[in-house]
Order: structure tokens, then C-alpha cells, then sequence
């Protein structure tokens, strides 16, 4: 796979740095979760091909530990808030003294740098602070965020993946390792570029729900069907909204101009109605094969059973019969293979991956005696 021989050392946060941890995982990199001791178990749900060992930092020997780990790797992929790993001695700056080559990932909310560096907040606090939040929301309604997708996914983990895999490019140049600093509130806001600077063509005049992309055009908007379904229609260009008439069994004559905004309440009942007279199964067969850019909106038990989908085998089935999606984008040489192995359990691969390190069976088992690590080998294999 494009990141085999890669090693990186991921500590364990929540949401966003798993993320990235696992796309690095899919395609091809040596992914080790470091673990917190006597934890139960882990809330990380996207722990897909990673291995978990776990070590105890409150020890002067567990930080030394984790220190020769993180020197010995490729990437330091670190979630916490600005300061915690400087005061444990492993900062940037001391491991790069160590392993110039070495590619340490900050990945937080507000940055490394400014007064919200060290301040706490979540995905809906990073998005209202990209500005990205005040567009997002009805006509009349106060602003939604669409679950935490946009800063803690889209401009968190995979905008930090994006940049670990920019620097393991620069080093085959330079040799060099370097720092990068991962705010989710930049990466939220760089993933609105888009908006940022359509503004000046005039696409985001009127305020908030009431332009063609924020649910404002009748014509880019989801329907409720007959049997409490829905269909997403995005006829934006005349050709598309042309077949999408024709699919509804309109006359255009009979309808105000697709671009009257003044009309658009008018024409978004006369959609309303027309859609709630079938099954978003009758509607499927009517618009698929047209231009009319009118699919199901599909829910999380249909989406894997669509005929495209299916066809493309978009989602994988791991070894416990759960669902998720395909790795993307899919390389023609080079694919993600994906592990189908149960997620780890903390600390699961401790001796495994401390000997692959270079540490042997007896300081090992000095080391858990010690207290210093968690060798949890009791998993059941399936």
C-alpha cells in the first residue's frame, strides 16, 4: 500500500486524530495507539488496523518509554492541548533533536499559536469560529451544525492526514522531518474556501437560507415522499431543471421562472406537493438514468444495498458484521486494504510492538511488573 514501512505513533484522543490515524492505517501505515493505563476500554471507534499499547505516563519510566518510541518512528500524531507534551519533555523541539527525520502532528482546535491556543471547545466552537457556522441553517432559523463533520473530520483529521503525508513527500527531497500544526478551526475554514471567495460572484447575497446552496432554491432542497422518505434534488443548471420538470410531470409554462427568487416559496409547495404524491421508490425509478440530479437520500440500512454502491462495493463488512465505508479515494496501484480484524483492545499489542522496538521479552516483563506498562493478550482472536 502508498504508506507501507511507515511508522507512527498515535496518542489516543477522541474523534478527529483517530481519524486520521485510521486513514493513515487504511492505507498502508504501521498505526500504534498509545494508551492510557487502567482504562477499561477504549472510546475509539475508528481504531481500524491499529495496534494499542499501553503505557503509563505518570511514571518517569513511561515517558521515557513513549520518548524512545516516538524518536524510533516516522509520525507523532498528538491531540492534546498546547503545552501537555512540553511539560512531559517530549515537544517537538526535543524529539527532532533526537530523529531529524521525525514528522510530529499537532492536531488541535484553536492552533499552537493566539489567545485560544490552550482554551477547550469542540466542533461546533471551531466551526462558529471559521465563520463557516453563520451560513449553515434555514431561512429564519438560528445555525445548525451538520453533526460534527465539518472541523473535528473534513477540517481536522483528514486535513492533518493530508499534511503528514505532505511531509513524508517534502522529506524524500529534504531528508527532514518538521512540525505540523493542525487547527481545526483553519482547517474548517480552508474547506469552506468555496464560499469564502464565491462571495464576490454574488452567490451568498441574501442572508442565511435564502441562496441557491443553503437551502434557499426549491430547486437544491430534499423532499418528504408519500411514505415518509426523502429525495435530495439539485437541478441547479436549465438542462438538469428541465428534466427535473419533466420527471415531476410539470409544464414549465404553468411555473414562474427557475431564477425569480421572489417565486421560489411558490415553486418550493408546488414541489413539496408533488413529491409527497409518490414513494421515494417510485421516484427512484422515475429519475434514475435522467440528468434531473434527483437521488434517494439514503439512510445508513440502504445506503451498502444500492445498485451503485453495491456495484462499486463502497462499503466493507468486517469480522463482526459491521458496516462501514470503503477507504477513499481508491488508487489504481497502490489500494487501501483496509484491516477487517476486530478494533483493539488498550494495551493489546503491548509486547508485540515493544519488541518490534527493540526491547526484549525480559525488559518487558520488568516493565509491566513495574507498573510502567498494560499487556492485555486476552483479546478472543476471531
Amino acid at each position: 500500500m502508498a504508506l507501507a514501512g511507515v511508522r507512527v505513533i498515535e496518542l489516543a484522543g477522541l474523534a478527529p486524530a483517530p481519524f486520521c490515524g485510521m486513514i493513515l492505517a487504511d492505507f498502508g501505515a504501521k498505526v500504534i495507539r498509545v494508551d492510557r493505563t487502567k482504562v477499561a476500554m477504549s472510546l475509539d471507534t475508528q481504531a481500524r488496523g491499529k495496534k494499542s499499547v499501553a503505557i503509563n505516563l505518570k511514571t518517569s519510566e513511561g515517558v521515557a518509554l513513549l520518548r524512545k518510541l516516538c524518536v524510533q518512528s516516522d509520525v507523532v500524531l498528538e491531540p492534546y492541548r498546547k503545552g501537555v507534551m512540553e511539560k512531559l519533555g517530549l515537544g517537538p523541539q526535543e524529539l527532532l533533536k533526537e530523529n531529524p527525520r521525525l514528522i510530529y502532528a499537532r492536531l488541535t482546535g484553536y492552533g499552537q499559536s493566539g489567545s485560544y491556543a490552550s482554551a477547550a471547545g469542540h466542533d461546533i466552537n471551531y466551526l462558529a469560529m471559521s465563520g463557516l457556522l453563520s451560513r449553515l441553517g434555514r431561512s429564519g432559523e438560528k445555525p445548525y451544525a451538520p453533526l460534527n463533520l465539518l472541523a473535528d473530520f473534513a477540517g481536522g483529521g483528514l486535513t492533518c492526514a493530508l499534511g503528514i503525508v505532505l511531509a513524508l513527500l517534502e522529506r524524500t527531497k529534504s531528508g527532514k522531518g518538521q512540525i505540523i500544526d493542525a487547527s481545526m478551526v483553519e482547517g474548517a475554514a480552508y474547506v469552506g474556501s468555496f464560499v469564502w471567495k464565491s462571495r464576490k460572484i454574488g452567490m451568498w447575497d441574501n442572508s442565511r437560507g435564502q441562496n441557491m446552496l443553503d437551502s434557499g432554491a426549491p430547486f437544491y432542497d430534499t423532499y418528504e415522499t408519500s411514505d415518509g422518505k426523502y429525495m435530495a434534488v439539485g437541478a441547479i443548471e436549465p438542462q438538469f431543471y428541465r428534466e427535473l420538470i419533466k420527471g415531476l410531470e410539470l409544464e414549465a409554462g404553468d411555473l414562474p421562472p427557475q431564477m425569480s427568487l421572489n417565486d421560489w416559496p411558490e415553486l418550493r409547495r408546488t414541489f413539496t406537493e408533488r413529491f409527497a404524491s409518490k414513494t421515494q421508490a417510485d421516484w427512484s425509478v422515475i429519475f434514475d438514468g435522467t440528468d434531473a440530479c434527483v437521488t434517494p437520500v439514503l439512510s445508513f440500512d440502504q445506503v451498502s444495498s444500492h445498485p451503485h454502491n453495491k456495484e462499486r462495493a463502497s462499503f466493507i463488512t468486517d469480522s463482526s458484521g459491521d458496516e462501514s465505508p470503503r477507504p477513499a479515494p481508491v488508487l489504481s496501484v497502490t489500494p487501501a486494504e483496509p484491516c477487517l480484524a476486530p478494533d483493539p483492545a488498550i494495551g493489546e499489542h503491548t509486547a508485540e510492538v515493544l519488541e518490534d522496538y527493540g526491547f526484549t521479552l525480559a525488559e518487558i516483563d520488568q516493565m509491566r511488573a513495574a507498573g510502567v506498562v498494560e499487556c492485555n493478550t486476552v483479546k478472543a482472536k476471531l
